[in-house]
């Protein structure tokens, strides 16, 4: 199994909590969040954002290298983070990230299925290693995280599944976005289906980003789509703005489940 669990130990944790991170702890029972992705861009957004607010967090990506930077920055300000190489494609490397959670910290509260992939091209093109790519990715990704996090929810009695879709899965992007469209739209229903099947003790939340500064931009092959995404990405916001959409969900109260947020650029038509 090609898996790597690195916990930094150059640096003590440091539990010197100011009373306002008290006051979040004590409205939420959420300590512990997985997130995939966390390399960079959105993922890495929310990490750096919840490190502030007094979460444990497992950092989850195949850049190991990334994610041990990330690690260093949140341990040095005062965080709690531990990294863990995963590629949320295979589904023992995903089911031993959340095992490395729990061994860590003896439980997780909130995974979020954040790891995406976005290769736009005209259907005619037939990139289908592209398609292969994004479906193990967006879908089969979020399908491996709940197969390994549920369990853990269950036997706990309590858990929340935070899984970051697109606007791609309203509207379909079309023409090139198709198959991504349909990746999320597919995220989408299964967000639903999922909330109906254990919704009494487990929350359910489907975020959709529009244009958001990330990697995802450059992951195509065909010029013509690149081009096309150069120019709509000018319009691209903050990836903090998911940091605080993620937040907002978290810190309800229990018996309050957010289930759809959409977060998109003011100005942005799509």
């Amino acid at each position: 199994m090609n898996l790597s669990l690195f916990i930094n130990t150059s640096l003590p944790f440091i539990f010197c909590i100011t009373q306002q991170r008290d006051k979040i702890m004590n409205n939420s029972a959420y300590n512990v969040v997985v997130i995939t992705g966390a390399s960079s861009g959105i993922g890495q957004a929310i990490a750096l954002y919840l490190a502030n607010k007094a979460f444990s967090l497992v950092l989850v990506a195949r850049r190991l290298d990334r994610i041990n930077a990330l690690v260093d920055q949140i341990i040095q300000q005062g965080g709690k983070a531990i990294a863990v190489k995963a590629d949320v494609t295979r589904q023992e490397e995903v089911q031993a990230a959340i095992d490395a959670a729990v061994t860590a910290y003896q439980r997780v509260d909130v995974l979020i299925n954040n790891a995406g992939y976005m290769a736009i091209a005209p259907i005619s093109e037939r990139k289908t290693d592209e398609w292969d790519k994004m479906i193990d990715t967006n879908l089969k990704g979020v399908l491996y995280g709940i197969a390994a996090a549920l369990p853990v929810f269950q036997r706990q009695g309590s858990g929340h599944f935070i899984n970051v879709a697109s606007v791609a899965g309203i509207k379909v992007l079309a023409p090139g976005g198709v198959v991504y469209s349909a990746t999320k739209f597919a995220v989408r229903a299964l967000s639903e289906g999922l909330r109906q099947e254990v919704g009494k003790t487990i929350r359910t939340t489907l975020i959709s980003p529009g244009a958001v500064e990330s990697e995802l931009q450059f992951g195509s092959s065909d010029k013509d789509s690149l081009a096309f995404l150069h120019e709509f990405y000018k319009q691209a916001i903050p990836a903090d703005a998911i940091a605080r959409a993620v937040l907002f969900a978290i810190e309800q109260p229990g018996d309050v489940d957010i289930n759809e947020i959409v977060v998109r650029p003011t100005q942005e038509e799509f």
